[in-house]
């Protein structure tokens, strides 16, 4: 997943256009609007309304070339759902000091590699504007951070297996971390903690008897035991995550599974990962219009505006494709 901002100007926020006219040609979702006041009130708000709330609010304060935050977070293929992308871009949205601000997101399913938009004014409520030093880059550490690929770099690991572990572990959504020279340097530079292993091993010895071994190293030890086992069937493998070093273990290195393991303790992974709750990062009034768990698309009612604001004249870019008909709308 990455996180892009779109740099040409726009006082008239024609990305609201731009997006709005993808919905309407049913190439776009309407996933979600917030913060713009009584606006929300409505059930389907127009185009038009959004655009000069927007306008409103950017009028505060003037001399700003580019009122317009125009930005779009990509998956590769289809890596991740629309719901999945929406989450992350609220959450990046907060980082990068735009979750108070007026904005909506649209999902768009015209390309090989689904995406949203999001477009948001530069401007505050408070009349100031949104910092904009080293935007790009903050883009880029702040959609890491989203993401867990922040988190999970501060432990230690000897496999890519395991960092996506941490990140499954922990409840985070990244599972295509890009870069591949930052981990494997990491991954090269691994030397095991032969006395943190002896620690962990005496602690199992002395405690694997008990029937609420894993909650207990959980809770008591801070250490997570995942173990790994075809659906159905009994374990073959299992790995520790140590939260108290930050560190994570492959489970023959501490103590052999056979040895480990005894009738009264339970190998299923009932552990809770923490979840991320798309209220703690969303204003009490923002209008969602999708289905947090829906395995099926939901029908959304089409925004519906008549003036057609072509790509190039948003994104200032040229389709490779352009003369082609587009005829994937997935």
């Amino acid at each position: 997943m990455i996180a892009h901002i779109f740099k040409k100007p726009s006082r008239v926020f024609a990305g609201v256009k731009y997006n709005t006219n993808k919905v309407d040609r049913n190439t776009g979702e309407l996933m979600l609007i917030a913060n713009f006041g009584i606006l929300q009130a409505l059930n389907n708000p127009r185009p038009q309304d959004l655009v000069n709330y927007l306008l409103m609010v950017s009028a505060q304060k003037k001399g700003i070339k580019n009122t317009q935050f125009h930005a779009t977070i990509s998956a590769r293929g289809r890596n991740y759902n629309k719901q999945e992308l929406t989450k992350a871009a609220v959450m990046w949205l907060k980082e990068m000091k735009y979750g108070d601000q007026p904005y909506l997101i649209v999902f768009h399913k015209d390309t090989d590699n689904n995406h949203v938009h999001i477009v948001s004014s530069r401007v505050g409520k408070d009349g100031k504007q949104v910092d904009r030093d080293y935007e790009q880059v903050r883009a880029v550490r702040n959609i890491n951070k989203v993401l867990g690929y922040t988190f999970a770099m501060q432990y230690r690991f000897s496999t890519k297996a395991q960092f996506y572990l941490i990140l499954e572990n922990q409840g985070y959504l990244g599972r295509d971390y890009v870069e591949e020279e930052k981990l494997q340097k990491k991954l090269n530079a691994f030397m095991p903690d032969k006395v943190r292993i002896a620690e962990i091993r005496d602690l199992f010895n002395d405690l694997k008897s008990d029937p609420n071994f894993v909650k207990m190293m959980r809770v008591n030890y801070q250490l997570d035991l995942v173990f790994h086992s075809s659906e159905g069937k009994k374990p073959y493998g299992y790995s520790v995550i140590d939260h108290a070093t930050k560190q994570v273990f492959k489970g023959s290195e501490i103590l052999n599974l056979k040895y480990l393991l005894n009738e009264n303790i339970k190998t299923e992974n009932n552990y809770q990962p923490r979840s991320i709750e798309l209220n703690d990062y969303l204003a009490e009034n923002a209008i969602t219009y999708y289905s947090e768990y829906a395995p099926e698309p939901v029908h959304i009612s089409p925004v519906m505006i008549a003036d057609d604001v072509d790509d190039q004249q948003v994104l200032g870019m040229k389709r490779r494709r352009q003369k082609k008909a587009r005829t994937n709308t997935r």
